[in-house]
C-alpha cells in the first residue's frame, strides 16, 4: 500500500508499511495510478496506452524501476504489523500527569478543563498527596528505571509548594528504588517570578509555555478573570525563562481556533519573540462553540499548513532555519518504535493522570469522567479491567485506522477525543484525523526536502 500526494510542487510517494519515502517526477507519479503489484517483466501495453501523454520508452523504463523497488521491498510493502498488534501490551506505569491544581488564574474560552476545575470544585493538591503519588508511581513501575511526571492543571504554579516538595521527595527516594525521575511542567506563566524561573530551569527536564500567538489573538481567547489580556504579563517572563534554559527542552504551545485560521502568522510571531521550539495546535471542542473548527474550515487550514511548510523549507534552503514546529518534526530514518507506532501514547496503560484528591484516570483529558475513574493512589489499587482495555487498544482495533495510510504516524489519534466527541475510544475523531493527515504530509515533505540537500 502506498500514499502519494503533491506538496508545494514536489511529488511524494510514501510506502506505508516500510516507511520509505520517494520523491519522484510527474511521470512516475502518474504511472503509479496504473503500475501495481504483481509487476510483469515488462511494462504491459495497456499501461503504456493509458500513459499516452508520455514517451512510451520512458514509461517502460520507469515501470521496471518501480518493479525493482517492489522486489527490494521498498514499494507496496506488505503489512507485517497487524499479526502482532493484537497481542495485549500490558505494561507497568511509567508516566504520570500530576494535577497539582484544579484551579486557574486565566479563563481561556476553549479550555477542555472548564477553566481549570475539570467540572468539579476548585482545589489544589496538598504536599502529602504529591508524595503519595510518587510512591504509587514507583510501586507500579515494576523494573522501569526512567519515570516521567508532568505537573499539570489548571495552573500548577498555583500549587508551587506542592511542586517543590514533590520533586524534593522524589529525588530523595529515587536512588534507593533504582529510579530516575524526569519532571515537566506546563504553565500559563502568570505567576512566574525569578525564583520560579530559576527552579524550573534547574529541575524541569522540559517545560511547556502556553501562548496563542499575536497579542490580539492571545488576549481575545486567553483572558484573566477580570477580562483583561494576559499577553503583556507572560511574554517577558517566558523570554526570561527561555533565555536561562540553556540546552534543556522547552516549547511554546499555542491553540488556534476559528478566530485565527491564519495561524501560521501566530507561529511566525512567536518565533519573532525569540522562541524556537513551537507548537500551535487546532482546538478540539464542541462544534457548537463559536470558536470551534468545523469541516468547512479544513481547506483554509490545509492551505495554512502548506504555507508554513513552504516557509520552513525556504528557510532551510537559505540556511536560516529559525524554528522547529512540533507537528512537522518527523524522522524518516527510524522514527518511533513499533510498539509506539501501533499503540500511541500509552493512555490508561503506561500513562495515568492523578487529581488533587488522588483519583486516577487514564489521562488528563479523561479526568472528571466518572466511568473512567481507575482507582486512587491512597488505596494503591488500579481498575485492572480499564487498564487491560487500554492495553488492548491499537491501530487495528480502531474503526478505519487499520487501513488508513497515516496509521503508523498518528497511532490512532487521541483516545480521549475519540470518546468525548465520537462516543467511543475506538472511533477516531474524524476532524482531527483530517488535520493530522495533512500535518503528516507536510512533515514528510519537509523532512524529504531536508534529506535531499
Amino acid at each position: 500500500m502506498i500514499h502519494k500526494y503533491e506538496q508545494n510542487g514536489s511529488y511524494i510517494v510514501l510506502d506505508i508499511c516500510s516507511g520509505g519515502v520517494h520523491v519522484v517526477d510527474k511521470l512516475v507519479y502518474d504511472l503509479l495510478d496504473y503500475a501495481k503489484p504483481p509487476f510483469a517483466d515488462k511494462c504491459p501495453d495497456e499501461i503504456i496506452s493509458k500513459m499516452a501523454d508520455y514517451d512510451s520508452e520512458e514509461v517502460a523504463e520507469c515501470y521496471l524501476e518501480l518493479k525493482e523497488l517492489y522486489d527490494a521491498k521498498m514499494l507496496f510493502t506488505d503489512d507485517d504489523y497487524a499479526q502482532y498488534a493484537a497481542m495485549a501490551m500490558k505494561a507497568p506505569i511509567k508516566a504520570m500527569c500530576l494535577h497539582v491544581s484544579h484551579d486557574c488564574n486565566l479563563r481561556c474560552k476553549y479550555c477542555f478543563a472548564q477553566t481549570g476545575d475539570f467540572g468539579g470544585s476548585r482545589m489544589l493538591m496538598d504536599v502529602e498527596t504529591g508524595k503519595k503519588a510518587m510512591d504509587f508511581l514507583i510501586q507500579h513501575s515494576a523494573d522501569r528505571v526512567n519515570l516521567e511526571v508532568d505537573f499539570f492543571g489548571g495552573e500548577p504554579l498555583m500549587a508551587w509548594d506542592t511542586v517543590v516538595e514533590t520533586v524534593k521527595y522524589a529525588r530523595s527516594i529515587e536512588k534507593q528504588h533504582n529510579k530516575n525521575f524526569r519532571f515537566t511542567i506546563t504553565t500559563n506563566g502568570i505567576l512566574l517570578d525569578d525564583e520560579k524561573i530559576d527552579y524550573i530551569n534547574k529541575e524541569m527536564s522540559n517545560c511547556v509555555l502556553s501562548l496563542d500567538g499575536r497579542k490580539c489573538i492571545n488576549d481575545n481567547i486567553r483572558p484573566t478573570p477580570n477580562g483583561s489580556g494576559s499577553y503583556d504579563i507572560i511574554v517577558p517572563k517566558f523570554k526570561k525563562l527561555v533565555d536561562g534554559r540553556g540546552d534543556k527542552d522547552y516549547y511554546v504551545r499555542g491553540t488556534f481556533t476559528k478566530y485565527n485560521l491564519d495561524f501560521a502568522d501566530d507561529v511566525l510571531h512567536i518565533n519573532e519573540l525569540g522562541f524556537e521550539q513551537l507548537s500551535v495546535e487546532p482546538v478540539v471542542t464542541d462544534p457548537e462553540m463559536p470558536y470551534a473548527i468545523t469541516k468547512d474550515d479544513l481547506p483554509t487550514i490545509f492551505a495554512e499548513y502548506d504555507r508554513l511548510e513552504k516557509i520552513m523549507e525556504e528557510q532551510k534552503v537559505k540556511g536560516e532555519r529559525k524554528f522547529n514546529f512540533f507537528h512537522f518534526m518527523i524522522d524518516l530514518n527510524q522514527g518511533p518504535c513499533a510498539v509506539k507506532r501501533l499503540r500511541g501514547c500509552g493512555c490508561g496503560n503506561e500513562y495515568v493522570a492523578v487529581t488533587p484528591e488522588g483519583d486516577i484516570y487514564p489521562c488528563h483529558q479523561f479526568v472528571g469522567i466518572e466511568e473512567w475513574k481507575m482507582g486512587s493512589i491512597y488505596t494503591g489499587e488500579v481498575n485492572q479491567q480499564i487498564k487491560d482495555y487500554f492495553a488492548g487498544i491499537h491501530i487495528y482495533s480502531k474503526e478505519e485506522c487499520g487501513t488508513c495510510w497515516a496509521r503508523f504516524y498518528c497511532s490512532g489519534g487521541c483516545n480521549a477525543n475519540s470518546f468525548i466527541y465520537e462516543g467511543d475510544v475506538k472511533k477516531p475523531h474524524k476532524l482531527s484525523c483530517e488535520m493530522q493527515k495533512k500535518r503528516i504530509e507536510c512533515a514528510i515533505a519537509l523532512a524529504a526536502a531536508e534529506k535531499s540537500e
